[in-house]
């Protein structure tokens, strides 16, 4: 399973590395950091061929402008093992960057995550995930309480990121194109 995301950048991505540290500092919850980079996840997918999947990749980042993103609050998937996470507010930009990587990796992709689908997709920057338990929901939300999570960072790049035992490391990444769009 490949993870078809965006990177963020320093310092936005050093913000969300501190974050993260401080859970594992105070709580001993460390799963997240099987992914070194702080990213936005468009897809989870299962790929047939991967050049044919960087190829399509390059073309959907030399197309596109970069632009700037928006994130905000905290959020949570329930269940067994909750993940805590920063909601990115979508935009028209992002909307059409997602349908655009959804629609040209779509052929090259064995298997999908449902939740990747631009109906239910809902993007987000994780904090923690997988060691998570419901008894410690409550006690990491009112820590995590004590501060704002507004982010103003620009989307600049795809990425692939792949499984290598058991962190998740960059395989690949695009560039977008052209200038910086929005504020």
């Amino acid at each position: 399973m490949l993870a078809l995301t965006t990177l963020l950048s320093d310092p936005e991505a050093e913000r969300i590395n501190g974050i993260i540290k401080s859970l594992e500092t105070k709580f001993g919850l460390d799963d997240v950091q099987a992914t070194l980079d702080p990213h936005l996840t468009y897809q989870l997918a299962g790929v047939k061929h991967l050049a044919e999947l960087k190829a399509a990749l390059t073309a959907v980042a030399h197309a596109t402008a970069p632009f700037v993103a928006h994130a905000t609050g905290l959020g949570v998937f329930p269940g067994p093992r909750p993940v805590i996470y920063i909601p990115v507010l979508r935009s028209d930009a992002l909307n059409d960057l997602h349908r655009r990587v959804c629609l040209a990796t779509a052929p090259l992709c064995s298997q999908t995550d449902r939740f990747s689908t631009p109906d239910l997709w809902l993007p987000h920057i994780s904090l923690a995930l997988h060691d998570t338990t419901p008894e410690l929901l409550g006690p990491v939300l009112m820590y995590l309480n004590e501060e704002t999570y507004n982010l103003t960072f620009t989307i600049d790049n795809l990425a692939i990121l792949h499984q290598q035992g058991e962190l998740f490391v960059r395989e690949q990444v695009f560039a977008m194109g052209g200038e910086v769009r929005g504020s």
